[in-house]
């Protein structure tokens, strides 16, 4: 038997090793209570406010629209986008999160951390100084443009010095890299006096979002999570280390560019709409792989249920921690991500 026909066998042993370790019962009771906690969430999130409105009044103004009512058009022109884009951005923030840490196998991958949303915040910036009044897919274009500048710089870095690219050497270059851009963004901010655009994406938050801004953006990440699901089993295979993924028959190099336009598309739209909220792609893939297991088949579509109902419930949140004002959502869910953060890097430095 030839070194290669062995080397694929044992491949193929650790795959059905990693397949064993999957729980798919688990992630259909996810799935299904899931859409039904995030169901409920968005009709709770839509409810409250300033304004309490009962959720019969929510039902009718979904359904039986009546413009001639205040608490119809409150909650179709003001609630329901906020809600549903903080919905469709914590699934895009999850699932990115998901497939970096698949494709890399490093358990840090964040699009916060890697530089990615700080790049796509950095490109916001030069458009409010130098390109005021760009449509919102104008937006999200140069948020793309800047999310993957961001990455690429963040992986240079990285891969500079001896030992090549390693996790921690990663969140280091990631770390220094995103204050970089989130210094000059706020020196641009001050020159061209832009500070109070510029604030809601440093602080993170979905009140502003609107129905032609989730008309924009849907096809975006609608088509993106549904290639990340497609790519699921090659996530998995690259998951296992790349040797294992070669001897199984994946064209690893396609799968990461096919992965890295994912991402890109999830981190740029998302920073687009809401700023630059982190730490919900480290925190929610962690969760579902304890939860469900190694199969990405499964990870991936979880994570977005997951990363929705984190957001959705977080801008609940922050809104009843000081009525009528607002927290801002970023700062809500890093009250999760530090904690958690720290403790993921004390454990990787343990495990090296």
């Amino acid at each position: 038997m030839s070194l290669q026909a062995t080397g694929r066998i044992e491949a193929t042993n650790e795959a059905e090793k990693q397949k064993i370790r999957s729980r798919p019962w688990a992630a259909t009771l996810i799935l299904i209570g899931g859409l039904i906690a995030l169901a409920l969430g968005i009709a709770i999130s839509v409810s409250f406010g300033a304004a309490d409105i009962k959720l019969s009044v929510v039902w009718q103004a979904i359904f039986h629209f009546n413009p001639n009512l205040t608490d119809h058009q409150i909650i179709q022109d003001l609630r329901l986008p906020r809600v549903l884009g903080g919905a469709m951005v914590g699934a895009s923030f999850a699932v990115a999160g998901a497939v970096m840490q698949g494709m890399t196998r490093n358990p840090l991958a964040d699009s916060g951390l890697m530089g990615i949303n700080a790049g796509a915040g950095f490109a916001l910036a030069l458009c409010f100084a130098f390109f005021p009044g760009l449509s919102f897919m104008y937006l999200i274009m140069y948020a793309f443009i800047g999310a993957g500048m961001g990455a690429a710089a963040v992986y240079g870095v990285g891969s500079l010095g001896k030992g090549g690219l390693t996790p921690s050497r990663l969140v280091l270059a990631g770390a220094a890299f995103s204050l970089l851009l989130q210094a000059l963004s706020e020196g641009i901010a001050l020159y061209f006096r832009i500070g109070q655009d510029l604030a809601f994406w440093y602080a993170g938050g979905v009140a502003g979002t609107k129905w032609l801004q989730l008309k924009i953006m849907f096809p975006w990440v609608g088509a993106a999570i549904l290639g990340a699901i497609i790519l699921s089993r090659s996530i998995t295979m690259l998951s296992l280390g790349e040797d294992i993924a070669r001897g199984l028959g994946q064209r690893t190099g396609l799968v990461k560019l096919a992965g890295v336009i994912i991402v890109l598309i999830l981190a740029g739209s998302s920073v687009a709409v809401v700023g630059t909220v982190g730490f919900i792609g480290l925190i929610i893939p962690h969760l579902t792989r304890y939860l469900v297991g190694v199969d990405y088949r499964w990870i991936i579509p979880c994570s977005a249920i997951l990363g929705s109902l984190l957001t959705v419930f977080a801008d609940l949140t922050a809104r009843m921690i000081n009525p009528p004002h607002e927290t801002p959502i970023g700062a809500i869910i890093a009250l999760i991500g530090v904690p958690f953060f720290l403790y993921l890097a004390r454990k990787e430095r343990r495990e090296l």
